[in-house]
């Protein structure tokens, strides 16, 4: 089981540096691209996530599993709030909204939710094979 988790950390590595938002005239961004702090934390997490994995401790890999899925949902209600925030200088809402829709999520979000389903729903052998 040992190993499902760790495909599923590489899943989340490789993740963050795919595009994960695109942005007309600017182009894709990828975790870094869209906040330096939360491509930190998320990098401090799949670490973390590392160490657990190595030791064989499948409970702390399912905690910083379900860690980086809160991060990811933290970021994707952030990416639709601040697109809304950053058009907010327009006169009306329905153009506010228009807009911030332009602003399209990426298939990068696939594989880094895959990556920690995988770490979360991986389950742990308890039978002892004398």
């Amino acid at each position: 089981m040992k190993n499902i988790q760790l495909v599923g950390l590489i899943l989340v590595i490789i993740g963050s540096f795919l595009p994960l938002v695109h942005v007309p005239v600017v182009g894709n961004w990828n975790y870094w691209d869209l906040n330096h702090y939360l491509a930190i934390m998320c990098w401090i997490l799949s670490a973390c996530a590392i160490f657990g994995i190595v030791n064989n401790n499948i409970k702390i890999g399912r905690i910083f599993g379900i860690l980086l899925l809160l991060l990811f949902c933290f970021t994707l209600f952030a990416i639709k709030f601040q697109s809304k925030e950053y058009f907010s200088f327009l006169p009306f809402k329905s153009w506010v909204e228009t807009f911030a829709g332009i602003v399209k999520l990426r298939w990068g979000w696939i594989v880094e939710f895959l990556g920690a389903f995988l770490m979360v729903l991986v389950k742990s052998n308890a039978k002892n094979l004398n």
